[in-house]
C-alpha cells in the first residue's frame, strides 16, 4: 500500500471524505453480537454513550460538532454491499461456514438502519448518544469511537504544515518498523490487530495491517476489523463483548437473577451459535468470583480473554481453575488485549508459552501509537481512552465493575448493588492508559 500521508492530510479540502466507508468496517465480534441480539432480543430498547475518560483533552475544542454530525449521516445513509453480503455468508469463520444465518443476512440487507442520535457539548467535552432498539443502536459503538478518533487525529493534521506532516508520519513508520523488528526476534508469538475503535485513521490501520502481514508472516493471526479481512483476505477475529453481560444483568428482576445473568448469557451464546466462538469474557463483574461459581460446562470453552486485569495474574488464575476443572489449559486459548504494546506481548508470550495457547489483540498502541513524533513536540497526536457503552436497558441502567474499578461505569448507587450481589470489591486499581 504506497499511500503520501502527509501530502492526503495536507489537501483535505473536498466537501466530505467519508472516515467509514462500508458498514463491515467494524470489529467483527459488533457483527456476531448483531446476530445474536437479532435472534434473542429483537425488541429491546437501549441507550449507549460515548464517553472520554482522558479528561484533560476538550473533545469539544478539538473535534467540530457539524463536521462530525455530516460524518454520522454519510455513515447513516450507508448499506451492506451485496459483494459484503456473499463474503459474510460463505466465508469460514474459525473453521466455520456459514456462521452467518440466511434470514440474518437478508434483513441485513433490507431492513437493518442505525438508531437516531444527540450530539451535544458539556463542559469543553463532546456527548455523543444513541437511544433506539438494541439492534439499531450496538453496531454505533465501534463507527462512533473511530469517527471521534479521526477527527480529532484530522484536527490535529490541519495544523501542521506539509515538511510537519512529512516528519509527522516518518516518525510514526520508524516507531511501527521497531516494534516489528522486535516482534520478528520471536516468530512463535501470535498477534491479532485490535486497533479499529481507537484508531489514527482508516488509512494508516490499512498501512499497518498490510505492514504486518507482508512482515511477520504466520504471527499476524488475523485482524478485528471485518472490510480490512475481506479487502486483504485475513482471519476475521473477535466473539463477544461486555455489552451483553451488562444488558442480560439489567434485564434482571431480582438479585438471584442477576448473579445468574453472566451465566445465562454464556447458554443463549452457545444455543445460538452451535457451540462455536467460545471465548469467554468473565470481567464484567468481576472475574475471580465468574470462576468461583461458574457451572462446570463452562470448563469446557475454548478460551478466555483477558481484558482489565493484569495478564499475567488472570492467566495464572485461568490455569488454576482449568486444572482443578481436569481440562488441559495447553489446549485452551488465553487471550490479552488491553492496553497491550510490543515489550508486554513479548513477555506474556514468553511466560505462558507451553502452558497455555496465548495470543494478543494488539489495538490501539498498535494503530495510534504517534506519541513523541509531533515535530513540535506536543501531545497533538497521543491516544485518548475513549469508549462507548450501555447506559439503559428497557429504561434500566446497565452496570460493568470490571476488574479495574477506574473502568466501572453505570449510577454509583447500583455499582453498589452489583459489587454486593457479585461478591466483587473494588480493588486493584490501575491506570487506564487507552
Amino acid at each position: 500500500m504506497n499511500v503520501n500521508f502527509a501530502e492526503r492530510a495536507h489537501n483535505h479540502n473536498w466537501k466530505l471524505d467519508p472516515i467509514v466507508r462500508s458498514l463491515l468496517d467494524t470489529d467483527f465480534y459488533k457483527l456476531l453480537m448483531l446476530q445474536f441480539i437479532w435472534k434473542n432480543f429483537p425488541a429491546v430498547h437501549v441507550t449507549s454513550e460515548v464517553v472520554n475518560r482522558t479528561a484533560r483533552v476538550r473533545l469539544a475544542d478539538e473535534v467540530d460538532a457539524p463536521a462530525l454530525i455530516a460524518q454520522m449521516e454519510h455513515l447513516r445513509g450507508l448499506r451492506f454491499r451485496r459483494s459484503e453480503l456473499i463474503w459474510l455468508a460463505g466465508n469460514t469463520f474459525y473453521g466455520t461456514r456459514q456462521i452467518f444465518e440466511p434470514a440474518f443476512l437478508a434483513w441485513l440487507e433490507s431492513d437493518f438502519r442505525l438508531s437516531d442520535y444527540t450530539v451535544a457539548e458539556q463542559e469543553g467535552q463532546l456527548t455523543l448518544r444513541f437511544t433506539g432498539l438494541w439492534t439499531e443502536v450496538t453496531l454505533w459503538e465501534v463507527y462512533a469511537l473511530a469517527l471521534v478518533s479521526e477527527m480529532r487525529t484530522r484536527a490535529a493534521l490541519a495544523r501542521l504544515n506539509e515538511m510537519e506532516l512529512d516528519v509527522l508520519y516518518a516518525r510514526a513508520k520508524t516507531r511501527l518498523w521497531q516494534k516489528i523488528e522486535r516482534l520478528r526476534t520471536t516468530p512463535e508469538v501470535s498477534i491479532s490487530e485490535f486497533g479499529t475503535r481507537r484508531r489514527h485513521s482508516f488509512l494508516w490501520q490499512e498501512y499497518v495491517v498490510e505492514t504486518m502481514r507482508a512482515t511477520l508472516g504466520d504471527s499476524m493471526a488475523g485482524s478485528s476489523n471485518t472490510f480490512l479481512a475481506y479487502k486483504h483476505d485475513l482471519e476475521a477475529m473477535g466473539t463477544n463483548a461486555h455489552e451483553l453481560p451488562m444488558a442480560m444483568a439489567a434485564l434482571a428482576n431480582d438479585d438471584t437473577a442477576l448473579h445468574a445473568a453472566q451465566y445465562r448469557v454464556l447458554e443463549l451464546w452457545q444455543q445460538s451459535y452451535g457451540g462455536e466462538l467460545l471465548i469467554l469474557l468473565p470481567d464484567t463483574f468481576g472475574t475471580t468470583q465468574f470462576l468461583d461459581g461458574a457451572p462446570e460446562w463452562v470448563a469446557d470453552w475454548t478460551g478466555q480473554r483477558v481484558d482489565s486485569k493484569d495478564p499475567i495474574v488472570a492467566g495464572d488464575e485461568y490455569i488454576r481453575w482449568l486444572e482443578a476443572h481436569g481440562r488441559d489449559p495447553r489446549k485452551k486459548r488465553l487471550i490479552a488485549s488491553d492496553g497491550l504494546d510490543v515489550e508486554e506481548i513479548l513477555k506474556l508470550h514468553q511466560y505462558f508459552h507451553g502452558r497455555i495457547r496465548f495470543s494478543a489483540g494488539w489495538g490501539t498502541l498498535l494503530t495510534n501509537d504517534f506519541r513523541g513524533c509531533h515535530p513540535r513536540g506536543e501531545r497533538d497526536f497521543d491516544p485518548i481512552s475513549l469508549v462507548c457503552k450501555l447506559m439503559t436497558v428497557e429504561g434500566r441502567p446497565a452496570v460493568k465493575l470490571s476488574d479495574n474499578p477506574r473502568k466501572s461505569t453505570g449510577p454509583a448507587a447500583q455499582i453498589a448493588r452489583y459489587r454486593r450481589v457479585f461478591d466483587s470489591p473494588a480493588t486493584g486499581a490501575t491506570e487506564v492508559i487507552v
